[in-house]
């Protein structure tokens, strides 16, 4: 009683007699199950949230304090503590209130502070973009759940009333949120396990999303929903005799599937509302196990099953804890009949999944199986956050794994991995271990070796091949699906061309040095003087830039030897600049343009070109001749006279239009020693069908390797004409 007085005389309450309703049906009934010092406890979380929120109202008029009060509430449905429910009423009271973190902890305790925290938006930092902004909010948001699994309740159970009170709201912030919920919040609740809440704000969603769409969707199903009624009731029927009979104890229900579920089969099948025969489910439960699998046999026996239909989420459970046994059987009429049969406590977790049966502890200790496997999901969220660049590209790796498709797949010792279902051999080497990832080569599928490419069926049994020198592939970035692949491989990249750009960088300075009259290294403190001038944190991050074209060489060497105190003009005229040597090995630091395809042996020059590195160009290409490169970004670079690498050259070759004739052609280049790394034809020339035009990248070691290949192909009577491709 003594938790209800005073709420009454709450002056911003005034004329809103349900808002105290409704916190003295929280603090009595809805929390009932706390102890009364923890009732004591939110009485006064609810005080400090009213009078914070106090001048404050919601878009519809109401009193602020309403929504952190229904936030609560929802989550007292899935009984959590006292201090996820403190954090609920208090979750915008750093944020719109101005009250200071410090504060909360001296009131409430550090762990409700945290909490608030993990809640709280990122106002305060400036972003280039909406989209910078939302995805920096977003990735905070997921690195404070990772600390602690109550701030994902705490927010969704906010998004979710915030969905539920959208009305009052502008047309396109209702569409800007609803996508967002769409994308974002509806496939983390599924992800965890909060089936109810994942129906219900895909349906907000979809309702805000398409309005028009919702409403006909509405009717339709209404309509059809006395229609079927009757062919409802016989399926149910059926099925509770049928289980009666077999002297199984079950309690079977009919659910109707939600709209936005149903409208999503109708884009994805291209099918109208009444050619979608499956709007309805049941639900069988039992007791334990094996009358799970009991009842499946009945129900077999009753209805035939189709194939390809039956899942076994008991044995394989999805990745977020869920369990239950799926298949569609031929219902009388032809209707197609969806059955999930599971026990009392699998249906709990289906519903509620993490928040199914609640018991925070500091330690793994007392967790249930959802629960670990969702903190383990979190905690990862922490590797990729290392990883990724940026918020944008962290939102983009996690969203890939917040889908619910799947594919279950072994370990050569027999352990399943879930994966999202176009995950292939590389996904699979980087959910085993990051090194695996890394140090991939080849990969065994069902004890066959196949391409790292591909993707992976339920049930195969999957081996990763290793070499201890390996590294990733930037190719495998155009076919990997998870997020943890994709980020590692990122960052192994990054990392890579960051050292290649810091020795490239290093020797643009020194060349630049040397065609200053700069022998002599640059010292310490002028290094130490130079970044302190230009905000840099470190030598090679001026050298990486340098690498990467993003500063020029000569200006860097100048102001080096300015605060040196060693800048003479009259020095520089008439030297010749120190060649930057090219090996052809330096990686991504140094690429060789495409419109040339330069090659040992032609003469070459070098262009800085920001964000690409030193790019290497033969002294005759278009690009140079017709003016297109920038005289200033230009630089000395020579071949260094042992390059053992292959390099690709175009080569064009008109011949006769004769059977056998690519192999011919395919024979002269083998006999010469070169690789053939791609091939293109045309049937015919636009003058003459006795022609054929062949055009073949070579492999070829340098320019003198090239004319002998050019020499092979010459001496075939069906060549007419060849040339090397510029351009």
């Amino acid at each position: 009683m003594e938790a209800v007085i005073g709420l009454a005389d709450v002056p911003a309450l005034q004329g809103s007699p349900h808002v105290i309703d409704d916190a003295n049906r929280f603090l009595s009934e809805h929390s009932a199950y706390l102890k009364a010092e923890d009732r004591d406890y939110l009485r006064r979380a609810f005080l400090f949230a009213e009078a914070a929120h106090r001048e404050q109202q919601r878009k519809s008029g109401e009193p602020y304090i309403s929504h952190p009060l229904a936030v609560a509430t929802i989550l007292t449905q899935w009984k959590l503590d006292a201090q996820a429910l403190a954090g609920a009423l208090l979750h915008d009271v750093m944020e719109d209130s101005g009250v200071t973190k410090l504060e909360l902890t001296e009131k409430f305790g550090k762990t409700v502070a945290e909490l608030v925290d993990g809640m709280s938006k990122i106002d305060k930092l400036e972003f280039q973009s909406k989209e910078e902004a939302q995805a920096e909010n977003f990735r905070k948001m997921l690195l404070a759940m990772a600390h602690d699994l109550r701030v994902i309740l705490i927010k969704l159970a906010d998004r979710l009333h915030n969905m539920r009170t959208m009305d009052a709201m502008r047309a396109d912030k209702q569409k800007r949120i609803a996508r967002e919920t769409l994308e974002i919040y509806a496939p983390i609740a599924n992800r965890i396990g909060l089936n109810a809440v994942y129906v219900e704000l895909d349906d907000l969603a979809f309702k805000y999303l398409h309005p028009h769409r919702y409403d006909v969707l509405s009717k339709a199903l209404k309509a059809a929903r006395g229609n079927r009624r009757e062919v409802v009731g016989k399926i149910l029927d059926g099925i509770r005799n049928k289980l009666a009979g077999a002297s199984i104890e079950a309690t079977v229900s009919g659910r109707e599937k939600n709209l936005f579920s149903i409208y999503r089969k109708m884009q994805e099948k291209h099918l109208s509302f009444s050619e979608v025969l499956d709007i309805y489910g049941f639900r069988v439960q039992v007791k334990d196990v094996p009358s799970c699998y009991l009842a499946l046999g009945a129900l077999h026996s009753l209805y035939k099953p189709i194939a390809g239909k039956f899942k076994d989420y008991i044995a394989i459970p999805k990745q977020n804890g869920y369990q239950s046994l799926h298949t569609t059987l031929f219902g009388p009429y032809g209707t197609p009949i969806e059955i999930q049969i599971r026990t009392g406590d699998m249906h709990r977790i289906a519903d509620a999944g993490v928040a199914s049966h609640w018991m925070y502890k500091s330690g793994d200790e007392g967790f249930s199986e959802v629960q670990k496997k969702t903190h383990q999901w979190l905690q990862s969220l922490l590797e990729l956050q290392a990883d990724s660049g940026d918020a944008v590209e962290f939102l983009e790796h996690i969203k890939v794994d917040l889908f619910p498709d799947q594919v279950y797949v072994f370990t050569p010792k027999g352990k399943i991995l879930s994966l999202p279902a176009s995950a292939t051999c590389v996904d699979f080497a980087y959910a085993v271990h990051t090194d695996v990832g890394n140090r991939c080569i080849a990969a065994k599928v069902n004890h066959e070796l196949v391409p790292l490419r591909t993707r992976l069926k339920n049930g195969d049994s999957v081996e990763i091949v290793m070499a201890a020198h390996a590294h990733p592939n930037p190719s495998w970035l155009t076919f990997v699906t998870t997020g943890k692949a994709r980020s590692h491989i990122r960052h192994f990249l990054k990392t890579m061309r960051f050292e290649e750009s810091v020795h490239l960088g290093e020797r643009l300075l020194q060349q630049s040095l040397t065609a200053l009259n700069q022998s002599q290294p640059i010292g310490d403190e002028v290094w130490e003087r130079y970044l302190r001038e230009h905000g840099d944190k470190a030598r090679d991050e001026v050298l990486a830039e340098l690498g990467l074209g993003k500063r020029l060489g000569v200006v860097v060497a100048k102001r080096l030897l300015q605060l040196a105190g060693n800048w003479e003009e009259d020095t520089v005229a008439g030297r010749k600049p120190l060649a930057v040597t090219v090996r052809g090995t330096e990686g991504m630091a140094i690429q060789f343009a495409h419109c040339c395809n330069p090659i040992p042996g032609d003469p070459i020059l070098g262009m800085v070109k920001k964000d690409q590195g030193l790019l290497i160009h033969t002294h005759d290409c278009p690009l140079v001749a017709r003016g297109r490169v920038d005289a200033d970004k230009l630089i000395y670079v020579e071949w260094d006279p042992e390059v053992s690498r292959m390099f690709d050259v175009p080569v064009k070759v008109l011949a006769s239009n004769e059977r056998g004739t690519l192999a011919c052609l395919a024979a002269a280049i083998a006999e010469a020693d070169a690789n053939i790394a791609a091939v293109s034809m045309n049937d015919q020339t636009e003058s003459d069908e006795r022609f054929i035009q062949v055009q073949f990248t070579l492999q070829v070691h340098n320019r003198v390797h090239l004319a002998q290949v050019l020499k092979s192909l010459r001496g075939l009577q069906l060549v007419h004409r060849l040339q090397r491709v510029r351009g």
